[in-house]
């Protein structure tokens, strides 16, 4: 196990706790390990490589922390009160920060973001609150006026390149009041002072800059959802309707600009098959596919160091993997250098100097959370700075393996089998994993914490991106829409036998398990299929079709229009709706909920509780009533572990907690 030098600069912030290697299966599972926060959350290496910044969760907050790279000396922190967090935060110069935070909100326990924005120097002086409700509070010691109206928004940071001389960070600025139309302005990182770019045409907005940093797209909906991309020359210039999603749902939007800005770089979804990028010429409108693959959509992309030049992107197609436009670049070399020289391993630069001579890479694989080393583009030299989460053990944990299978009308499907360390293989206890969304989601390939618990209790663990899901294509996620129920709920179903088939699952010990539209899709399996599975966990699941639709048309019209294009008509919906079902369900179902739940309100978990009770079925419930849509504190993920463990070893057989975990108490359990 790695104990990076950096972690020591970080011990004046937080006390370390020690090393807790994961138990093996036969001593009870060490939930406490999964559900520990990682040691920070995200690191960035300065322009001028003088200094690291990262983020370190606390207690009840989360911090952010500057240290001196040559001497691993904490040169500044920044933190608040209980419950606020630093959400994000970026270089804007080789000496100044800009840091967006988050809040705890009435009940809720996972923070928000709140749209505040804080700028500070590397060696903490000047701190200073630049926008948010907050802005004049004097809590920070601020020495700027608040500018009016500067509390009276929500101010966003939008990509842009990077530029030594620029004291200025460009933001979206949202005004409080629903579904507003979001305007861009440049905010002086050091004053405050806030300067008008334009308004954005329409709702819903995403903003995209070119090399010189002008804003020059925006995509967005209105409350039809149809998308459309607008176009202006530059500064000043007047929007122009550049696009608009077609009658077959595709849209086009921007990812880049060449080095001159006269070409602009597209992501183009496709009738068939996986997205494309394209290159477009503004001038003569000429264009021309650039990167593409047949299998699968591109995923992250990857860009000229301080630019917005895209040269390649990371394609998962099973395992993730790197292309460029251009394989001659410099950046192709690297990329390609690396990945060998960490093979197995997924490997992405997560920030550099400005010159380039130095990388901050991030390495992770299945078993492997993450690691972070420091490159020498020059030397040619790496060195470890930082471990995610080093109490794991990357030689002790499960491989996941991607997989392949047909769906009962011939669709290809892709998805990721993880087996016990050690097993066979064969034969095992299995647990079917969707995932939640679901359209436009994604299992990838990767350390997964649940999947890993599961396999260190004993069980395969079967992930698989059924139709509707992201990273295919258009046509894939379109053939999900208003299959709640349907084909969605088929090819979990057929995966499963999949598993059988291949002997990896014993076909009498089978369970479902998901969270969101994954815990649907596990209610509503073993009351599809009630012979198939012998219990059934859903984790902040929606039940009842005919109110989430509902629900969501009175929240807001543009959900309400998403409601019946993708889920459907609310009349026909109930007879896909487990808590309508219940009455064939035979097997055990265990349900957890948060009382400030607004994605998938607990009222849905109680709807299905009660249905089961009534027609005498089996089920338990943990129900927190200050958590939102997934369990944020420690202590609430712990015992929500201990009791799902507990509950699968009733049904599969497989490995308890170990003694001890699983301690804290639900204001409302049962």
């Amino acid at each position: 196990m790695k104990r990076a030098v950096l972690l020591v600069a970080l011990v004046a912030l937080m006390p370390v706790a020690p090393i807790v290697p994961v138990m093996a299966a036969g001593g009870g599972i060490d939930v406490g390990a999964y559900v520990k926060n990682d040691e920070f959350t995200d690191v960035k290496l300065s322009p001028g490589g003088e200094y690291y910044a990262a983020t370190v969760p606390l207690a009840d907050r989360t911090a952010l922390a500057v240290i001196e790279r040559g001497t691993n000396k904490i040169t500044a922190t920044f933190k608040l009160g209980r419950n606020q967090h630093v959400a994000d935060f970026d270089w804007i110069s080789r000496e100044r920060l800009l840091i967006s935070l988050a809040d705890r909100f009435g009940e809720l326990e996972e923070p928000r973001l709140t749209g505040e924005l804080v700028a500070m120097n590397a060696d903490g002086s000047k701190t200073e609150m630049l926008a948010g409700f907050r802005v004049d509070d004097g809590g920070l010691g601020t020495t700027i006026k608040p500018k009016k109206g500067s509390d009276s928004i929500a101010a966003f940071p939008i990509a842009a390149p990077y530029n030594e001389t620029n004291r200025v960070a460009l933001v979206e600025v949202l005004p409080f009041n629903a579904d507003p139309y979001p305007a861009i302005e440049n905010i002086d990182v050091f004053t405050g002072r806030r300067a008008r770019v334009a308004i954005s045409p329409v709702r819903a907005a995403n903003f995209y800059t070119d090399n010189r940093g002008e804003v020059r797209f925006v995509s967005g909906s209105e409350s039809d959802n149809v998308r459309k991309l607008y176009y202006r020359s530059g500064a000043g210039e007047s929007w122009t309707l550049f696009g608009t999603q077609d009658s077959k749902g595709r849209f086009e939007y921007p990812i880049g600009f060449s080095a001159d800005d006269k070409v602009v770089y597209l992501r183009a979804q496709q009738a068939k098959g996986p997205d494309k990028i394209i290159a477009l010429d503004l001038a003569s409108r000429e264009r021309k596919v650039v990167l593409g693959d047949d299998n699968v959509d591109p995923a992250r992309i990857i860009y000229r160091n301080g630019t917005r030049i895209p040269l390649g992107a990371f394609f998962m197609d099973g395992k993730p993997r790197t292309a460029f436009i251009d394989e001659k670049v410099p950046e192709a070399k690297l990329y390609h250098s690396l990945e060998s020289a960490f093979a197995g391993n997924s490997v992405e630069v997560t920030s550099q100097t400005a010159d380039g001579s130095l990388a901050l890479i991030r390495v992770s694989s299945d078993v492997n959370p993450g690691d972070f080393y420091l490159f020498d583009t020059v030397n040619k030299k790496a060195a470890h700075v930082l471990a995610r989460r080093q109490w794991f053990d990357p030689d002790k944990m499960a491989p996941m393996q991607p997989v392949k299978l047909a769906a009962r009308d011939g669709l290809e499907l892709q998805g990721y089998l993880t087996t016990p360390k050690g097993s066979s293989g064969k034969g095992l206890p299995l647990v079917v994993m969707p995932h939640g969304g679901p359209f436009g989601i994604q299992d990838e390939w990767g350390f997964n914490d649940e999947a890993q618990m599961l396999a260190d209790a004993g069980y395969a663990v079967l992930q698989l991106n059924y139709r509707g899901s992201g990273g295919y294509g258009l046509d894939f996620r379109q053939a999900g829409a208003q299959q709640w129920g349907g084909t969605m709920q088929d090819d979990l179903t057929d995966a499963t036998h999949w598993a059988i088939a291949q002997g990896v699952a014993n076909k009498d010990r089978i369970c479902l398990y998901g969270a969101s539209y994954g815990g649907y899709a596990a209610l509503m399996g073993v009351a599809k299929e009630p012979d198939l599975y012998r219990c059934a966990a859903g984790y902040v699941g929606v039940y009842d079709l005919p109110k989430m639709v509902a629900d969501d048309k009175r929240t807001l019209y543009r959900w309400g229009n998403w409601s019946a294009d993708w889920v459907g008509k609310a009349a026909d919906l109930g007879a896909v709706s487990p808590n309508r079902m219940a009455e064939r369900i035979k097997v055990p179902v265990f349900l957890a909920a948060g009382g400030e739940d607004e994605t998938a309100p607990i009222e849905h978990s109680k709807l299905m509780e009660q249905a089961l009770r009534k027609a005498g079925k089996q089920v338990e419930t943990l129900y927190f009533d200050t958590e939102g849509h997934g369990f944020y504190l420690p202590e609430h993920r712990s015992e929500y572990y201990t009791r799902l463990l507990a509950f699968l070893s009733r049904s599969l057989g497989g490995a308890v907690a170990s003694t001890g975990a699983g301690t804290g108490e639900a204001k409302t359990a049962k």
